[in-house]
């Protein structure tokens, strides 16, 4: 489902070193024998082997840092995973557990209509919370897969935008009025299911993290002053992002924070999908600073154009 590293350059790299270090061994031996002999002419072998032997070590010294700068960042993916691992086992743990809670109780004993209710919205939104999680494991999967030519075609953003706020919202049983529109008709020339996939979720990222108490969230759209590009920013009152962690998030299982004490429900693919999708279509995605104001705010940046008239009032 995810990418997978190559072993073959950490082995290739390792085993370079191995041969080199012994070449090295080999040639300091056989410099010190030219050195005892290098008043009796063979000087011209002493330096050719001090030169070798100096490349070499440099090679090494090189090869090492590189095998380091390999190895952290496979602690780190390691670190990630289990996070993510965390992350799901949690997401499918806690609806299930409440899930069967509910179940045992209608089974064992007899419950009022106001609590069956009841009973049933919490278990629709479990059920619901279980269909995010497969979804986004799904989307996870298809972005190994690029669309074919067929699913090429002309989209206007201003309704997909709507239609992804609409969904986000009912998701989060927060009134459609969270979300504050801005938005000039615009198209893409995309495949819809990647739009679908990159807007909604930095539309429910922006709706999760927003303020508790008084969510809101504006989305914005207009063309370039180039009339090349569309720009679409979606900008939260929430925390916000620490600067020195707005690149780390677009990696695959990043989540801020430790998961034992995160409050929002998650597996750290949201944005992870949403930085390759938009590098799919040779667009830009990115954090951008807020000054004084509270919040997060994304920008996104996709080849495209203003709508024509008939097409933004019809």
């Amino acid at each position: 489902m995810f990418e997978r590293r190559s072993l073959r350059w950490p082995i290739a790299l390792a085993v370079t070193m191995i041969v080199l270090l012994v070449a090295l061994a080999v040639g300091w031996v056989l410099l010190a024998v030219f050195g005892a002999l290098k008043h009796e002419g063979m000087a011209p072998f002493y330096w050719t082997i001090l030169s070798i032997g100096t490349v070499f070590l440099v090679i090494v010294v090189v090869g090492v840092v590189l095998y380091l700068i390999l190895a952290v960042k496979t602690i780190n993916l390691h670190q990630r995973q289990s996070n993510f691992i965390d992350a799901v086992t949690h997401e499918l743990k806690s609806p299930l557990a409440s899930l069967k809670l509910y179940l045992q109780t209608l089974n064992r004993r007899p419950v009022s209509l106001a609590q069956q209710a009841d009973f049933l919205r919490f278990m629709l939104d479990d059920v619901e919370r279980l269909d995010q999680l497969i979804n986004q494991l799904l989307d996870a999967a298809r972005i190994d897969r690029s669309p074919a030519a067929r699913e090429i075609e002309d989209v206007e953003l201003t309704s997909l935008l709507r239609d992804c706020a609409e969904a986000v919202c009912l998701r989060y049983r927060v009134p459609e009025s969270t979300i504050e529109f801005d938005l000039t008709p615009c198209i893409v020339r995309a495949s819809q299911v990647d739009l679908d996939m990159i807007f909604r979720n930095l539309i429910d990222n922006a709706v999760k993290y927003a303020d508790d108490e008084q969510p809101h969230v504006v989305v914005k759209l207009r063309p370039t002053s180039n009339a090349q590009k569309v720009e679409i920013r979606v900008a939260d009152n929430g925390r916000g992002i620490p600067p020195k962690a707005r690149r780390m998030i677009f990696r695959r299982f990043v989540r801020l924070g430790s998961e034992l004490e995160r409050d929002k429900p998650g597996t750290g693919l949201g944005l992870y999908i949403v930085g390759v999708l938009v590098r799919r279509l040779k667009g830009r995605v990115r954090v951008l600073d807020r000054g004084a104001q509270s919040g997060t705010e994304f920008e996104v940046i996709l080849a495209g154009h203003a709508a024509p008239v008939a097409t933004a009032t019809s």
